[in-house]
């Protein structure tokens, strides 16, 4: 197993992943007391009122699809959040060349829901992607229009819960 610290994990892993960041894992991250609303929405974060919450949307504004323009900075939250993989990486459970290989696994799987939604007209990129798939599942088959809508909405279906799998066992505890 990797001996390594763990800036070192995050350093190996995170980049390659960002499924924390890019709408895939959360719709959106709730502010905490200790973040600067003021210089956070400065930065280029997208604030929104949720309930008694300040919150960002997901994807993040601030992330580039390898790194956060804003990592020094970042909310709270983002600082003090680890998935389950890098805990597991962290703790010696999982080596960092098999932990790249989920993530791998999940990207792929994240991949194919989005061509999914895309072909049944979600395109909205700026949107979380559980909630485009939603948008999707939510529209009416049309059984007498295109001969492949009902196949789509089940391989979407399918695909959606395969990688929902995934990210509980892999990410989310």
């Amino acid at each position: 197993m990797d001996k390594k610290p763990s800036t070192d994990f995050v350093d190996r892993l995170c980049p390659h992943c960002g499924l924390c960041c890019n709408g895939v894992l959360f719709a959106d991250v709730e502010l905490r007391k200790a973040d600067d609303a003021r210089r956070l929405a400065d930065a280029g974060l997208s604030l929104f009122e949720k309930g008694p919450a300040t919150a960002f949307h997901q994807p993040c504004s601030c992330f580039d699809g390898q790194f956060c323009r804003i990592y020094p900075d970042r909310p709270v939250r983002c600082r003090t959040f680890e998935c389950g993989l890098l805990k597991r990486a962290q703790a010696g459970q999982i080596t960092v060349s098999a932990a790249l290989k989920r993530i791998d696994d999940a990207r792929r799987r994240v991949q194919k829901v989005q061509r999914l939604v895309r072909r049944l007209g979600q395109n909205d990129g700026q949107m979380a992607l559980a909630h485009r798939y939603a948008r999707a599942m939510s529209e009416p088959v049309d059984l007498s229009g295109a001969r492949h809508a009902p196949d789509l909405h089940g391989n979407l279906l399918r695909a959606f819960e395969q990688l929902m799998q995934v990210l509980q066992r892999d990410f989310l505890k």
